[in-house]
């Protein structure tokens, strides 16, 4: 791609134009001096146009080449001035003034914006206590500063919190290890007092278990004493492992990423009596198959000439293959209803009774020696207490 010299009006006539195409021709042959940017700086006149020309919000209307170059941004130091919060300007007025706060008689904020505590009576009719202006500060900040979820921050905010915090725990361990002292004094001389050495109860027992199971780590479980339950993996540890299944190198490869072995460990047992044979069979669960058959149906139809295509437009390939099983049910039971019409017997297509599946059942009947139902044991009626239900 030529380039174009940065002195460029919006139009050119075409002598101008034709001259401007003999110079760049020049700079790029070497026979005519390389043109300077506004530092002095020769630029290279092999640079295409859509490098050199500077976009309308940076240009600058001279050759130049800065808006290539990474743009220093001016690096607002950060001292004590810097968010000044609480921070009253100067003394506090002794009259109120028009326009203040009406609730505490600053005049750097209205009354709705007012953070103080609601006066019975305000500054502006009683004229006592009113409060100095705040410092309100202009602070230009660029977009990425407006956006920064930690300007402003005070990390000497947090440290106070963490040093509370350790007050705390450290209170917290004296007074635990205070209660244990106590404990192992008092309660344990008083037990072994009263009891022999082989008369230990069971609370004692799960005592000592609830103290040690909050310290130990196992690796496949973790105990709340609160609640005395065990929270066991999703894995239990007794079980084997897949990659112990068979150690042969040349076996099923596992993926120690995924937890996963997909191919089959021991091909040489029966899948019916194996307990393991792989992962693969994941794939074939959920709606892998539906998505299978949504892909034979795409191909299919694609080979008789149908627009369809299961990955560029994955909802088109659903609706025409749903809407083709409809049309396919639909002709199936036509079909059947000519057939039925035709030929008959559809009442041999209906199930017959259970009692004649089964020749038995639990209700008395009755019949008479033509066949006819003469009483049969009537089914009880569920009881109500509403007394509605009884009158029909």
């Amino acid at each position: 791609m030529s380039s174009i010299s940065f002195t460029s009006s919006n139009k050119l006539s075409r002598e101008d134009y034709r001259r401007q195409k003999d110079l760049e021709a020049a700079r790029k042959a070497g026979t005519a001096p390389a043109e300077q940017d506004e530092e002095g700086k020769d630029i290279n006149p092999h640079i295409p146009q859509y490098i050199a020309k500077a976009p309308w919000y940076l240009d600058t209307g001279r050759p130049s080449l800065k808006h290539q170059r990474v743009q220093e941004k001016e690096e607002q130091i950060i001292n004590d001035k810097w968010y000044a919060r609480g921070i009253r300007a100067g003394p506090a007025a002794t009259k109120f003034r028009k326009g203040a706060c009406e609730n505490c008689g600053a005049m750097t904020h209205k009354t709705k914006d007012c953070m103080d505590r609601p006066r019975k009576t305000g500054a502006k009719w009683s004229g006592k206590d009113i409060k100095a202006d705040e410092i309100i500060q202009e602070i230009e900040l660029d977009y990425d500063s407006k956006r920064d979820r930690w300007n402003g921050y005070d990390p000497s905010e947090h440290a106070k919190i963490y040093d509370e915090y350790e007050k705390i725990e450290e209170a917290r361990r004296k007074m635990k290890a205070s209660e244990l002292d106590k404990q192992s004094t008092t309660e344990l001389v008083k037990k072994t007092g009263e009891r022999t050495a082989g008369e230990f109860s069971s609370e004692d027992e799960e005592d000592d278990e609830d103290k040690y199971a909050e310290r130990s780590d196992m690796p496949g479980q973790k105990v709340n004493t609160k609640t005395r339950t065990t929270i066991r993996n999703l894995r239990i540890r007794e079980d084997t492992a897949k990659y112990l299944r068979n150690l042969d190198i040349d076996s099923a490869y596992y993926d120690p990423k995924t937890r996963s072995m997909r191919d089959n460990p021991n091909k040489e047992v029966d899948e019916s009596e194996a307990y393991y044979t792989g992962d693969n069979f994941v794939r074939y669960t959920g709606d892998a198959p539906k998505m299978a058959n949504l892909q034979l149906f795409a191909w299919q139809a694609y080979d008789k000439g149908t627009d369809v295509h299961l990955q560029a437009n994955p909802t088109q390939g659903e609706l025409l293959h749903r809407e083709y099983l409809q049309k396919k049910d639909k002709l199936k039971d036509t079909s059947k209803d000519s057939i039925l019409a035709k030929y008959g017997g559809e009442e041999h297509l209906d199930a017959p009774p259970k009692e004649l599946l089964l020749a038995q059942t639990e209700s008395y009947v009755e019949y008479s020696r033509t066949g006819r139902v003469i009483k049969g044991q009537e089914r009880a009626k569920a009881k109500s207490k509403y007394e509605e239900d009884g009158k029909k």
